[in-house]
């Protein structure tokens, strides 16, 4: 009961979480030195959010409360955990991010009075977090920033920026520093012409109609980037549910098991009734996967982007 708990709470996120939008971009501000308190407190610093709204800061964010897991990643990878006193439930990377007040979140409910009473001077939301919620924080005098979530890697590194620059901080190094690996991947996959067919699980809590990546999602671009073809690409719907039957004659060569986290193994998959003619099952190309790399849209989609590549092609990566 537990884990199906927890995983319709997964899907009800990752169903409003991939929806392609256009970029937030910051007003014009530097991009290459953070804001600075003196700066912020002579002119403000004014952003328009992933809504269309102006958002306008008056001084440097010192107490800010995340509302979801891949903001929570973001601003401690631009250097503001400290500033953070606020977070919502799932957010557990970094191993700090434990030690912070939690606000609520499961099943998409915030405790609004918890947030209220951390007296934050800037509420992060992301795509996971409705309308309403927003609407309800800001009528209580909150500024609340809405950072939509990135169709590209190219847009993520934009969010970064705009977190930096939110919160007073530098993230021009730590972008570098991720341009450069997606560099080193794409250098290696590019001259390929080999494309494994993928099957992506994200839940197969019934095995002859498990749930997989569809077109417009996380999962869906970083298996294209990393040189693999997703069997679900072309489907109608951004979370499908695949039947056997359609797995079967797709044959997928790989099986990624994202539902690792809930305890499937590869064994567990080669005892499947029906399954046992499937390619990537008869090979055992079966590989569990930390999920939150591949759903998260934040810094680690990098290392998504990396642990798949080497699945895909590990004689390049040798």
């Amino acid at each position: 009961m537990i884990r199906k708990t927890l995983i319709l709470t997964l899907l009800i996120a990752l169903l409003t979480a991939c929806a392609p939008q256009a970029a937030p971009t910051p007003a014009p501000v530097s991009t290459e030195i953070p804001a600075t308190e003196a700066a912020v407190a002579e002119s403000g610093l004014t952003f328009t959010d992933g809504l269309g709204r102006e958002i306008t800061l008056v001084e440097i964010p010192q107490r800010v409360v995340s509302l979801a897991p891949s903001n929570t990643e973001i601003l401690f990878a631009v250097g503001a955990g400290s500033q953070v006193v606020g977070r919502d439930e799932f957010s557990d990377y970094p191993a700090e991010a434990a030690s912070i007040e939690s606000v609520g979140g499961s099943m998409g409910e915030y405790s609004v009075e918890a947030i209220v009473a951390l007296e934050p001077d800037l509420v992060l939301a992301a795509e996971i977090n409705t309308p309403e919620l927003i609407k309800q924080l800001e009528d209580l005098g909150l500024t609340v920033y809405y950072l939509s979530n990135p169709t590209t890697l190219e847009e993520m590194y934009v969010n970064l920026e705009i977190a930096a620059q939110l919160t007073g901080q530098d993230a021009s190094g730590l972008i570098e520093s991720l341009q450069v690996r997606v560099a080193a991947v794409d250098e290696k996959i590019g001259p390929l012409s080999y494309r494994p067919y993928i099957f992506y699980e994200i839940d197969a809590s019934d095995p002859n109609k498990p749930w997989t990546y569809g077109p417009g999602t996380f999962g869906n671009w970083l298996i294209e980037r990393a040189g693999g073809f997703n069997i679900a690409s072309d489907t109608a719907d951004a979370y499908p549910q695949l039947s056997l039957e359609q797995i079967v004659v797709a044959n997928p060569s790989i099986i990624i098991l994202g539902d690792a986290m809930w305890g499937v193994t590869s064994e567990s998959v080669l005892e499947r009734a029906g399954w046992e003619t499937i390619e990537a099952v008869k090979s055992n190309n079966i590989f569990p996967i930390d999920d939150n790399l591949i759903s998260r849209p934040g810094p680690r989609l990098v290392d998504g982007l990396e642990a798949l590549a080497k699945i895909f092609h590990p004689g390049v990566f040798e």
